[in-house]
């Protein structure tokens, strides 16, 4: 397999796999639920770690010089951004990061914008954090006066998906200057997960929060990884940066055992991702594109009673209106106990969304058919 093509492994193979996604239920279901896609790794990371598996080299991480140079250039190429490293600080994902970030600051009160990554709304729950939630427009955009209302009755952080998961919606420049102004007029954070961002399709521009002006730069931190974008979650390595004199000040709290807690093996997997695995990413964009337009075309054909809520802009995941097909108060255990799919139940990414289920795309066009048959033989 080179970087040049790059398909699904078949089913036979992809059930061998150890993660949660093929492990997590029996074997006659198929699995759409969890972020993983189902493609083999890019070539120079897996050579980078069987070198380090040959020769023993698997101790605890130490400095890692290598990454600010790596993502800058990835960056600075991909987005026109050069991001001030200077304050940068390594975790074992971007959930610790944040979560660390919240617990250092002392954070009683955060603003999410449903319907939104399963993951904000337990790490706010492990915290103990009330949870304000400011669902986006009917449009899918940030409604920044809502936030704004938020900010200005003491809400002091705001938790950004950029790009959006569970939609897939890229922010826009507007869009996220606004919320930078708003956040700068009340002294409010803006910790914003890009952790989708290099997964953004061709003809949308990503556009980084901190990248937006002055504002952003005073009121945002930023937190991401090489774990959704090249597949390589269970190697456990992000990082956290700011900007600037800011920046400096509100990363200085975190633990510096965040680092430590990190894995050697992901840490440079991330730094040779960002360096040299831009011919595989591009390759996979393209083997994506083709399944984000199967899975709306199969959507129509099988399904004309769900709705696919937007073509994703980004990233790999699909919010889906199912309220149409009537399969009930909770239509994911339908799908999953009758037709042997797994999906990400709506009420997952917000209590609201009773007839939405989640779905990952990231595999072949004959698993997404067959998945969709198996819930069309449900209605």
């Amino acid at each position: 397999m080179t970087d040049s093509r790059i398909a699904a492994e078949s089913l036979e193979t992809l059930r061998t796999r150890h993660s949660a996604k093929w492990r997590r239920y029996p074997e006659d279901v198929i699995p759409l639920h969890v972020a993983e896609m189902d493609y083999p790794v890019a070539e120079p990371i897996r050579q980078f770690l069987g070198n380090l598996v040959a020769t023993s080299d698997m101790g605890y991480l130490g400095p890692l010089p290598e990454l600010a140079p790596a993502f800058t250039a990835f960056a600075e190429k991909r987005w026109g951004w050069t991001p001030d490293t200077t304050a940068a600080k390594l975790a074992p994902d971007v959930g610790v990061a944040t979560v660390e970030f919240l617990r250092a600051h002392n954070v009683s009160r955060v603003i999410v914008t449903s319907p939104v990554y399963v993951g904000f709304w337990h790490w706010l729950e492990e915290l103990g954090i009330e949870i304000v939630d400011v669902p986006l427009t009917v449009d899918f955009r940030l409604d920044v006066a809502g936030i704004e209302r938020e900010f200005a009755r003491g809400v002091g952080h705001c938790l950004l998906c950029s790009p959006h998961n569970p939609l897939g919606r890229v922010f826009t420049r507007e869009e996220l200057t606004a919320l930078a102004e708003a956040a700068d007029r009340h002294g409010a954070v803006v910790i914003s997960d890009e952790i989708h961002a290099p997964l953004t399709y061709p003809g949308t521009e990503f556009i980084p929060y901190l990248s937006v002006g002055e504002a952003a730069e005073r009121t945002g931190v930023l937190v991401t990884s090489s774990s959704k974008s090249w597949n390589l979650a269970g190697l456990k390595a992000a990082f956290i940066l700011g900007h600037g004199a800011r920046g400096a000040e509100l990363l200085k709290p975190l633990p510096e055992a965040m680092h430590w807690r990190s894995s050697l093996l992901g840490a440079f997997s991330m730094v040779v991702a960002f360096r040299d695995g831009a011919p595989w990413l591009d390759a996979t964009m393209e083997t994506l594109e083709v399944a984000r337009d199967h899975l709306a075309t199969e959507l129509a054909r099988l399904l004309p009673g769900a709705r696919l809520e937007m073509v994703p802009e980004a990233g790999y995941l699909a919010w889906v209106d199912i309220s149409g097909l009537n399969l009930g108060d909770r239509p994911w255990v339908k799908i999953l106990d009758q037709g042997r799919v797994s999906v990400v139940p709506g009420t997952d990414l917000g209590p609201q969304y009773t007839q939405h289920i989640r779905i990952n795309f990231a595999t072949s066009p004959e698993i997404l058919t067959e998945a969709l048959t198996r819930i069309a033989a449900l209605s």
